[in-house]
């Protein structure tokens, strides 16, 4: 029986109900985080609780708890749940009101967090995946981590049904980032991925893969990529927080590369999982 925290209380997750009248289901009016749990251990949570604190500030919404007491709720949520590698999905909305477009007054967060297991991806750790290009049809907020995500679901599905596992996103010839996913290209030795922007939700594993290149002195780069950079690739990367990084080895008809991970994507990934391995 997997459990769940809404807000203060830890239930079985079929017994939590959220008020039909919750803004977030109403109007999307809220934000969300997703932390991985690797071997029962929070990952980069100072990181990841300040991307939330981000969310909310944009949205002029309080935090309703201090980083301590978030690290409480979320280590007992890990271990009311088994530990192991887990997903960890948290979203604040703005609460229960009438429904209006305007911010009501007086209102209390709705705070929700529930946890999945990581599906291991060793198939596509081994092969690389496929994806196509889209135009990015979004918004202007993109570096808000809202539960808005209707354009990026449709984006995702498309690609889904044709059978490939990303959406990679245009915007006036540049690259943006993925549906769910931030983007690395190698070009020549260098990594290269997309500077932070309005357009882009600045992933924690797309910082990591940068601090990581930095320490371990591989020229890596955040800077406008363009479509023709983009197919003009070595070898082209996706990263989320609960694949990591993963190889993609086709684009649209395109074969990237050899057709399988590149030789940076092979040292990346050990120094990767290298540091994962020093956490305590």
């Amino acid at each position: 029986m997997s459990y769940v925290y809404l807000n203060g209380d830890f239930l079985e997750q079929d017994k939590a109900f959220v008020s039909v009248l919750d803004r977030g289901f109403l109007l999307g009016d809220g934000i969300y985080e997703v932390i991985p749990a690797f071997n029962g251990k929070l990952f980069r949570l100072e990181q990841h609780l300040q991307r939330l604190q981000n969310s909310l500030d944009a949205i002029h919404l309080v935090n309703p708890l201090q980083n301590n007491e978030w690290e409480n709720v979320l280590r007992q949520i890990v271990e009311k749940n088994g530990r192991g590698n887990l997903s960890i999905y948290l979203q604040i909305t703005r609460g229960v009101a009438a429904r209006d477009h305007t911010f009501p007054e007086n209102t209390h967060p709705t705070v929700y967090i529930m946890s999945n297991p990581i599906t291991p991806v060793k198939d596509k750790i081994r092969t690389g995946v496929s994806a196509i290009t889209k135009d990015d049809p979004r918004w202007q907020h993109c570096h808000i981590k809202t539960i808005s995500l209707l354009a990026n679901v449709l984006l995702k599905q498309e690609a889904a049904q044709q059978g490939r596992e990303e959406a990679i996103l245009i915007k006036d010839n540049l690259l943006t980032e993925g549906a769910a996913s931030n983007i690395f290209i190698v070009k020549d030795g260098c990594i290269k991925t997309p500077a932070k922007s309005q357009y882009i939700l600045g992933g924690i594993t797309r910082d990591l893969i940068v601090e990581l290149a930095h320490i371990n002195q591989i020229n890596c780069i955040e800077t406008a990529i363009t479509k023709t950079d983009l197919f003009a690739a070595d070898e082209i990367w996706l990263s989320s927080s609960t694949k990591e990084i993963l190889a993609v080895t086709q684009l649209n008809e395109q074969t990237i590369g050899s057709g399988l991970p590149g030789p940076m994507w092979q040292k990346m990934t050990r120094i990767y999982q290298k540091f994962k391995a020093s956490l305590k």
